[in-house]
């Protein structure tokens, strides 16, 4: 029996600059934390081909699937 494991958005906050762009395009996985940085909230509620928009909008490529 094989199992399929689901890839997550993870951000690298030592990379992170807050452009907020992330959290425009897939609101549901995204937001700024109280320092400015992304954080991964509800992936789950978004559109993975939003969260992919994410990921090639984030101007440092801070984002990536885990």
């Amino acid at each position: 029996m094989s199992e399929t494991i689901a890839k997550v958005p993870a951000v690298n906050r030592e990379v992170c600059i807050g452009a907020s762009l992330c959290e425009q395009v897939a609101p549901a996985a995204f937001e700024l934390d109280d320092d400015g940085l992304a954080l991964v909230t509800n992936p789950a509620d978004e559109d993975p081909a939003a969260i992919q928009d994410a990921i090639d909008a984030c101007p440092v490529k801070a984002i990536h699937w885990q």
